[in-house]
C-alpha cells in the first residue's frame, strides 16, 4: 500500500484515516490475517514493553556492571525535585533507559526497531500516557504508528547500528516515537511526518560506538536523547513548525550519511568512545573477568 512517508500521509488523508489505521490494513494485506488478529500480535508487543519499563523501574544491572539502576535513579529525582526539562520528558528519560538496561541484562524487550534501541518508543508512549491518558486501544494504535514508519525506514534506509550507525538505530526509533506522539495527541498525518523528519534531522550522522562492542554504553543513555527530541520535535510539529526537508529526503540522507561511515563507526566497537582510554580499559576489564 506504501513504501514511503508521502505515500502514507496521502493514503490517510485520502481515505480520512489515521497512520495506524493504514499500517493496520497493510499488515492485515500483507499478512492475510484479521484485524482482530493483527491487533493482538500489536498488543502482545505492548505487554512486553510495559513489562519491560515496570520490571526497570524495580532495578536491574547487567552481568557487566557497565549499566543498571539509572532508570530508578532519575525516577527517585523527580520526586525530591521539579525536573528543568519537566516531568514527561524525564519519565520519558527514566523509562527508556530501563528498557534498554532491562535488555543490557538479559531480559525480555521489544526490539523498536532494534534491541540497541527499544527504549524510545516505550519510554515516550508510557511517559506521554499520564497526560494523555489513552485508552488501551490507542496506546496500541501508537505502536501501529510507529511501525509505519518504521517500515519506510527499513525500506529505504538502515535500522541497524552496524549498516549505518547509530543514527539508524536511535534515530530512527526516536523519530517513530515522535511521529506517534503526534497522533496520540490529536495530530494530523503530515504533522506526524513532519515530527519525524525533525527528530531524525538532528541525529543524522550519530555514530555507533558501543564500549567493549556491548549494548550498553553509550547505547542506554543514547535512548534518553533519542526519547527527548521525540517530545521536543512532537510538540513543535504540534505548534504548526514543519520540516524544511521533507521526511523522505531526510530518510535518504541518512542513508547516504551511513554509507560514507567508516567501518570503524558501525557497531565494530573500534572507534569513537569505545576507542577513548576509559573505553579500553572497560574492554580489557570485562574480557578479563569473563576469560
Amino acid at each position: 500500500m506504501f513504501r514511503t512517508v508521502a505515500e502514507l500521509v496521502e493514503i490517510a488523508e485520502k481515505d480520512h484515516i489515521l497512520i495506524s489505521e493504514v499500517m493496520i490494513q497493510q499488515e492485515m494485506e500483507m499478512k492475510e490475517k484479521s484485524r482482530e488478529e493483527i491487533f493482538s500480535e500489536m498488543e502482545k508487543n505492548l505487554d512486553v514493553m510495559e513489562k519491560a519499563v515496570e520490571d526497570s523501574l524495580k532495578g536491574v544491572e547487567s552481568v557487566t556492571g557497565l549499566t543498571g539502576g539509572d532508570a530508578v535513579k532519575v525516577q527517585e529525582y523527580m520526586k525530591e525535585n521539579t525536573p528543568l526539562s519537566g516531568h514527561v520528558v524525564m519519565d520519558a528519560v527514566s523509562k527508556a533507559m530501563g528498557t534498554n538496561e532491562v535488555n543490557a541484562a538479559m531480559g525480555t524487550i521489544c526490539a523498536t526497531p532494534t534491541a540497541g534501541s527499544a527504549g524510545c518508543v516505550p519510554g515516550t508512549l508510557f511517559a506521554v500516557k499520564n497526560q494523555l491518558n489513552p485508552t488501551r486501544e490507542q496506546m496500541v494504535h501508537y505502536l501501529f504508528t510507529s511501525g509505519a514508519f518504521g517500515f519506510v525506514v527499513a525500506n529505504n534506509s538502515f535500522i541497524s547500528g552496524a549498516a549505518g550507525g547509530c543514527q539508524a538505530e536511535v534515530g530512527s526509533a526516536g523519530a517513530m516515537a515522535s511521529a506517534a506522539i503526534v497522533e496520540m495527541a490529536g495530530g494530523t498525518p503530515q504533522q506526524s511526518a513532519d515530527a519525524f523528519a525533525m527528530t531524525l534531522k538532528n541525529m543524522l550522522g550519530l555514530v555507533c560506538d558501543p564500549v567493549a562492542g556491548l549494548v550498553e554504553v553509550p547505547c542506554v543513555k543514547r535512548n534518553a536523547g533519542g526519547s527527548t527530541l521525540a517530545i521536543v520535535s512532537a510538540d513543535m510539529a504540534l505548534a504548526g513548525v514543519t520540516s524544511t526537508i521533507p521526511c523522505d529526503e531526510v530518510i535518504g540522507a541518512m542513508y547516504r550519511i551511513g554509507k560514507q561511515m567508516p567501518s570503524s563507526l558501525r557497531e565494530t566497537g573500534e572507534g569513537g568512545l569505545a576507542d577513548t582510554p576509559t573505553g579500553r580499559l572497560l574492554k580489557e576489564k570485562i574480557f578479563g573477568m569473563s576469560v
